[in-house]
């Protein structure tokens, strides 16, 4: 008989309340992928607000809710937590999961506010010998997966060049880096040259960041990437992938796939059962960290793998900062962007510049 893992939640969210920049109560999404592995058990839940702690409680019927995290993991002992947080809370609730003896953490992006976080987070879990995902989920979506399918089985020759756009780089972008690195078999980045403009003071779950931005990306094998986040960064896809033959898009709306080859003038319109979204890959993404927790594999959504998205993050604003390209492995600890906005060099409050 499988073991059943002991799971406990920190950040419950408002349910019904729906998405928006306060957020999108993703605790119940997690609670409903650890049931749904048929070998988890709920055993605590804690929340700022004792509201809601006790509405997520109710629904799931979780024996204990809690105001004080730190209690929650001495009491209860779970074998895995869930973080549910904004990120500026991110990087201490997993270092004191880490130390309180938890053997996995399953953590909503993005990693953290600044790179050096984000890598102690890494290294507390390392030492700790506890297993650290992140919810980068799109991975385990129909499109997506077909996408990648379709990038290395010789329908668009080989790969040559990604394309993505979205609202922004640290929220939103961390999902389309993370798939271009899905996209390239987790190649690594060899350097990025980025530019960003903040003229407007924006933030998304309480994190500052850009208004528009450009990421160049250069990968190990060739490969080259473009983002582009904010005003302006309709590109007519989510994400395109361009190769020596062919090129595929991938589209919010059905159909979610669209192909073009070479030498032909028809593009080729595939349906998908699934779209970009949904809470299948969510849960997907939980049973696949519960059998590499219980087999001793990497997981598909693995703090390895976000870190190298984060790393192109910060980097992009590296190179804004430096005004250069950023060759990795980065070095910097802070966050350019919020250094530069402190300092009044980007920004509505920008010294020396027009306002």
């Amino acid at each position: 008989m499988a073991s059943r893992h002991r799971v406990a939640f920190i950040g419950c969210g408002r349910p019904g309340h729906g998405p928006d920049s306060t957020g999108f109560a993703m605790a119940y999404a997690h609670a409903h992928g650890f049931l749904a592995t048929g070998r988890c058990e709920l055993v605590g839940a804690a929340d700022i607000k004792p509201e809601n702690a006790r509405l997520f409680a109710e629904q799931f019927a979780v024996p204990a809710t809690y105001t004080d995290y730190r209690r929650m993991l001495r009491q209860e002992r779970p074998d895995i937590v869930s973080i549910c947080t904004w990120p500026h809370l991110h990087a201490p609730m997993v270092r004191d999961s880490a130390r309180a003896g938890a053997r996995a953490i399953h953590c909503e992006k993005p990693m953290a506010p600044t790179f050096g976080e984000a890598q102690r987070m890494v290294a507390a879990c390392e030492r700790a010998g506890t297993q650290l995902t992140f919810n980068h989920q799109r991975r385990f979506l129909e499109p997506f997966r077909r996408a990648k399918k379709m990038a290395h089985d010789g329908t668009i020759g080989d790969l040559v060049r990604l394309e993505g756009a979205c609202g922004d780089m640290i929220d939103w972008g961390t999902h389309w880096l993370d798939m271009f690195f899905c996209y390239n078999n987790e190649t690594p980045a060899e350097w990025v040259l980025g530019q960003i403009d903040s003229r407007q003071e924006r933030a998304i779950f309480g994190l500052p960041t850009e208004n528009q931005a450009i990421c160049e990306v250069w990968f190990a094998n060739g490969v080259r990437a473009l983002l582009f986040s904010g005003y302006g960064c309709d590109i007519g896809c989510a994400n395109r992938l361009w190769g020596t033959s062919g090129m595929l898009e991938v589209h919010n709306e059905q159909p979610h796939l669209r192909l073009w080859r070479q030498g032909s003038s028809k593009v080729r319109l595939i349906k998908t059962a699934e779209g970009l979204h949904g809470g299948e890959a969510i849960d997907r993404g939980i049973a696949d960290l519960i059998e590499a927790l219980e087999r001793g594999r990497e997981p598909e959504l693995s703090a390895r793998r976000a870190l190298q998205t984060t790393e192109v993050i910060f980097a992009t604003y590296e190179s804004s900062r430096r005004r250069g390209r950023v060759d990795l492995p980065l070095k910097i600890k802070d966050s350019p962007l919020l250094s530069m906005l402190e300092a009044g060099e980007v920004g509505p409050r920008r010294r020396g510049g027009r306002r």
